[in-house]
């Protein structure tokens, strides 16, 4: 069920050829991943991604619950941050994502959070992590490609929330930088690139209250033939463009050398295959397990014109539970 990922993308291959329905995930590194054809059929990893899944919907019954987290201080973010930014001016990098990893305290297992948390893709993979995304990576449908940058999040509670973040120049800047990014991305594999909607707003309900996330829809043809070779066109897309950067390689260095740890399946991909077309999700909004503790992951992008306490803020606002 684990491999590394070069023999992921040639079991993905065999399968797109063969038209045989697939479960995969792939972590940030590149490293290593999971596969399993027919995931509707077994149990060992659980999922849901919109009306697919080998799981129910999500359960509506909620008893009290503890959920406490302990995130890094913001003087501790700020060094992190002021690195970054440095290193960013040095190199002519305009877009990073930098996140923090929040040790958690809660009553809840992380089956519990899965089978209780209501998203667009959840996904469940015992003794590692659980992930309740809201960002598609990719899909594919009726011979197109389809991507949706997400960059941007307020709280809904701001006075004119959405009217602020639509309207904050620096907001602006980094989701288009993420949107010019990934059609860089798409044109590795695709033709016909062009965005089909510039940043539209969707709500996110969680236990605090309601968050506002800014995203955009991008379109490219797909090449002909593109099942016979999914996976290597997939992981040609990798790491997905809103986690990482622009330019990207120089990005993923900076990254590496802020954040001083690998993340491991966050901000990697997981998918489904139906036999016809392929659904991707950014695993972001998602808890891991170490050693029998509990770990948030979150951050946000970062440009040169981002302020630390602002970014500090957004990082801890995504940790949350989706019910």
């Amino acid at each position: 069920m684990f491999y590394k990922t070069d023999i992921i993308t040639d079991k993905m291959n065999r399968a797109g050829q063969a038209q045989t329905p697939f479960l995969f995930g792939i972590d940030y590194e590149l490293n290593e991943g999971f596969f399993v054809e027919h995931p509707e059929q077994q149990n060992e990893i659980l999922f849901r991604f919109g009306e697919v899944g080998n799981v129910a919907q999500p359960s509506s019954n909620v008893d009290t619950i503890t959920f406490d987290s302990h995130p890094v201080s913001f003087e501790d973010y700020k060094i992190k941050f002021d690195n970054a930014i440095e290193q960013m001016k040095e190199k002519e990098v305009e877009l990073i994502n930098l996140t923090i990893k929040t040790p958690l305290a809660t009553s809840l297992l992380l089956s519990d959070i899965f089978n209780h948390s209501k998203a667009k893709y959840r996904i469940h993979v015992p003794g590692r992590f659980v992930c309740f995304s809201p960002e598609t990576f990719v899909r594919t449908a009726h011979g197109k490609l389809y991507s949706y940058p997400m960059k941007g999040t307020i709280s809904a509670d701001v006075p004119d929330a959405e009217a602020t973040i639509i309207n904050n120049p620096k907001e602006i800047a980094e989701h288009t930088t993420a949107v010019e990014l990934v059609k860089e991305d798409l044109s590795k594999i695709g033709n016909n690139i062009h965005t089909r909607r510039f940043r539209y707003v969707e709500t996110i309900e969680n236990h605090r209250g309601k968050l506002l996330q800014v995203s955009s829809e991008v379109e490219a043809a797909l090449p002909n033939n593109f099942n016979d070779n999914i996976g290597t066109h997939i992981l040609k897309l990798l790491p997905a463009g809103s986690i990482a950067g622009y330019p990207k390689t120089e990005a993923l260095d900076i990254i590496s050398a802020a954040e001083g740890e690998p993340r491991s399946y966050y901000s990697g991909i997981a998918g489904y295959f139906d036999g016809q077309d392929i659904d991707c999700c950014v695993l972001i909004r998602f808890i891991e397990e170490t050693d029998g503790h509990l770990f948030f992951r979150s951050g946000g992008g970062i440009t040169l014109n981002s302020r630390s306490e602002h970014e500090y803020r957004e990082a801890i606002q995504k940790i949350y539970l989706p019910f």
